[in-house]
C-alpha cells in the first residue's frame, strides 16, 4: 500500500489530526522563506507529541551544512528532507554524520541524472516535486507524471511523488506512477498554515484505495 506524507504541518492540532488518521509521515518546514515555516521551538513541541509509528521529516533548503548538523542535534527528526540545490558532496556529508535523508528532485527542464546517481547511495528516498523558480515546494502545481515514470525506470530507489497532489487527483497519480509514497501540502490546506480535516481524510482514502 502506498505510504502517505502530509507536509507543511504547522500546529500540534494538525499534527494530531494527521496521526489519528493514520498518516505515515509528517513534514515540518524549517525553510525561512516558506509560508509554512515554523521555529525550532515549535518544531520540537510537535515532535514531542508525534508517536514513534508516525515518522517525522524536517524540510530544509540549502541550509549551511554546519547549521543543519547543529539543528539535527537539537531536534530528533527521523528524516531530513533536502529540498534545495544540495549537491552530492553535501548529501554525502549529511549521511556521514548519521542523518537519514530524503532528497527532493525538481521535475521539469533538464534533470541532472549523473548527480542523482552519485547521491543515490547516501539517501533513503527521493522526492519528486514540481520545478518552479524561487519556490521550494508547496507550489500547488503538478508536473508531467511521465517524468516520474521515467525516473522510476532509470533510478532504482523508492520515492515520494509530490507536486500539486490533491484529494481529486492523487488516486490517478498512484495508478499511473505507482510511487512508494505520495506527499501533499497545499492540496490539503485551508491556508498555508492551516490544514483541512476533510481534505486530509479524503486524500488518505483516495491514495490508499487506488
Amino acid at each position: 500500500m502506498v505510504k502517505v506524507k502530509f507536509c507543511g504541518i504547522t500546529t500540534p492540532k494538525d499534527a494530531l489530526w494527521a496521526v489519528n488518521m493514520g498518516v505515515d509521515f509528517i513534514g515540518i518546514n524549517l525553510v525561512k522563506e516558506s509560508p509554512r515555516k515554523v521555529s525550532l521551538e515549535q518544531a520540537g513541541k510537535m515532535i514531542g507529541i508525534i508517536p514513534p509509528f508516525t515518522k517525522t521529516a524536517a524540510v530544509t533548503a540549502d541550509m549551511p551544512l554546519d547549521e543543519l548538523l547543529k539543528t539535527a542535534k537539537k531536534l530528533s527528526f527521523n528524516y531530513w528532507q533536502l529540498h534545495g540545490n544540495e549537491d552530492p558532496a553535501y548529501v554525502k556529508a549529511c549521511r556521514a554524520n548519521g542523518l537519514s535523508l530524503i532528497k527532493a528532485v525538481k521535475m521539469g527542464g533538464e534533470i541532472d541524472w549523473p548527480g542523482i546517481e552519485e547521491m543515490k547511495g547516501s539517501l533513503d528516498f527521493f522526492l519528486l516535486d514540481t520545478k518552479k523558480e524561487d519556490i521550494s515546494g508547496g507550489t500547488g502545481e503538478t508536473f508531467d507524471w511521465n517524468l516520474a515514470v521515467l525516473f522510476k525506470e532509470k533510478i532504482d530507489k523508492p520515492f515520494f511523488l509530490a507536486g500539486g497532489l490533491t484529494p481529486e487527483n492523487v488516486g490517478e497519480a498512484v495508478k499511473r506512477v505507482h510511487p512508494w509514497a505520495v506527499d501533499a501540502a497545499s492540496g490539503i490546506e485551508k491556508s498555508p498554515r492551516s490544514k483541512d480535516f476533510e481534505k486530509m481524510k479524503i486524500f488518505l482514502s483516495s491514495a490508499r484505495n487506488a
